[in-house]
């Protein structure tokens, strides 16, 4: 009996599509032609392939609203932040056809003492397995998929199962933009196979975004077979509000950090580290906030917060939250599901979360709120590295110096947000430390992280 994906309309509950699993044998066959259509890319100059680039970024604009309607259907997104998303991925893709040549140029060097010519030039390796989630259905494969390129890899793409439609979308579009047939595909298969395609010979590079456990087992996995990773995983971004912040911007920002994409963003602001002289104040303005965002439809314009992924992510948050609270954390609001059909869950606070229970130890992947009180400006940072993750975070304070001293030498994660909150952007280096994972993209970073940076000696010794 064949087996399938089904795909299902999280806000409705309705089915969406049926997708039938690939054999080993196809997954295979794929491997081979996107190796077969990159030995002729890798030949062709970093102008040819920012070209290509562009149009990408063009085709991805016409279909707008396509991909946003998909997306929000697929695994509930709001439509408007799926058309932000849609725009995101084409300046993605511009910035590295802008960016590329001059990041993958060679670089003239001496050796021998500085007497002697040497070059170092950025080879693109073959083709990289790009395993990616649900969250972002565009924006996550994307961002991978336009570095690649670039550097002349080929990109296979095993999508999350909820948004297969999102992937093989993105691979028609690709197509319809004129990318060589074969160069980036998509893989609709289980994790039995998966495992197999990391395994395989022609994959050279293995780059996921996901939790942590997953990162464990496919990095052992890739390394196994000694292939390079790069892994983003889980977090559980701390934003501290010190003594000296803004009380009405640090309210205002925080809700929103908490609730973008449904509240399910690996860099979400997820812990909210509040010093003795601001935590009432600030408390008081959360939860009114929360309480007054409204919940519905992800397609109507005036939906401040659809729902979550799936019945899975759903029941993963209600256990989260029951566990909290057994543990000792406040219930200020929410944490109770509306009935019907959708797996709508609401804004939801938690306060005087403890060490050992999810709300202060996990990642909450959904709109609930941790509020964690600290003593002083000293404790709140010792609470906000108080986490086996390192992806983001925030720091909210009057004092912009004190700030960047703060996030320059003593957050111990991958990127900071300053009275701000924030995703992605193509100009600025995306991972993170510790349980979040390693390597790096955007900002030219990831154009330099499947390439073999090969040094050519001149002269005779």
């Amino acid at each position: 009996m064949t087996k399938h994906i089904t795909t299902t309309n999280p806000a409705t509950d309705e089915t969406l599509a049926t997708y039938d699993l690939m054999s080993t044998e196809t997954a295979f066959g794929k491997l081979e032609a996107s190796h077969a259509a990159f030995k002729d890319w890798k030949t062709k100059s970093h102008n040819e392939r920012a070209k290509k680039l562009r149009d990408i970024a063009a085709r991805l604009r016409d279909n707008a609203d396509k991909f946003a309607n998909l997306m929000t259907m697929e695994m509930g997104k709001l439509l408007r932040d799926g058309k932000m998303e849609v725009e995101l991925c084409a300046r993605i893709f511009e910035y590295t056809a802008e960016n590329g040549p001059s990041e993958l140029a060679d670089e003239e060097r001496k050796h021998t003492g500085g007497k002697k010519r040497g070059i170092v030039t950025y080879s693109p390796i073959g083709v990289i397995y790009s395993i990616q989630p649900w969250n972002f259905p565009l924006y996550q494969p994307v961002r991978v998929l336009a570095a690649n390129l670039m550097a002349g890899n080929g990109v296979i793409l095993k999508h999350a199962s909820i948004c297969t439609g999102s992937g093989l979308l993105l691979r028609d579009v690709c197509l319809a933009a004129g990318l060589p047939e074969g160069l980036f595909d998509v893989l609709v298969i289980d994790h039995d196979t998966s495992d197999k395609v990391i395994e395989h010979k022609l994959v050279r590079g293995v780059t996921m975004t996901g939790s942590d456990g997953a990162g464990r087992h496919i990095g052992q996995l890739a390394a196994k077979n000694l292939k390079k990773t790069v892994l983003e995983l889980g977090s559980n971004d701390a934003y501290l509000v010190l003594d000296d912040a803004d009380i009405s911007l640090a309210v205002k920002t925080c809700v929103q950090g908490r609730l973008f994409n449904n509240g399910e963003t690996c860099v979400s602001a997820k812990r909210f580290v509040v010093t003795e002289a601001n935590y009432d104040a600030f408390v008081t303005g959360f939860v009114d906030a929360m309480k007054a965002v409204k919940m519905g439809d992800p397609m109507k314009d005036d939906t401040q917060l659809g729902p979550v992924s799936s019945k899975d992510q759903f029941d993963t948050l209600c256990e989260q939250v029951s566990k909290s609270v057994e543990g000792g954390a406040d219930l200020l609001c929410g944490g109770k599901p509306p009935e019907g059909k959708g797996q709508y869950y609401p804004p939801t606070v938690l306060a005087n979360c403890k060490p050992g229970t999810p709300a202060y130890d996990d990642e909450l992947f959904g709109p609930v709120a941790s509020i964690i009180k600290a003593r002083d400006d000293k404790d709140a940072m010792r609470i906000a590295n108080d986490s086996r993750y390192g992806l983001g975070g925030g720091i909210f304070t009057k004092d912009e110096e004190k700030a960047i001293a703060l996030a320059r030498d003593h957050f111990d994660t991958g990127m900071v947000r300053i009275n701000s909150f924030g995703t992605a952007d193509p100009n600025m280096p995306f991972g993170g430390v510790k349980d979040s994972g390693y390597g790096r993209e955007h900002g030219g970073f990831g154009m330099k992280e499947f390439v073999n940076a090969k040094a050519i000696f001149i002269g005779a010794e």
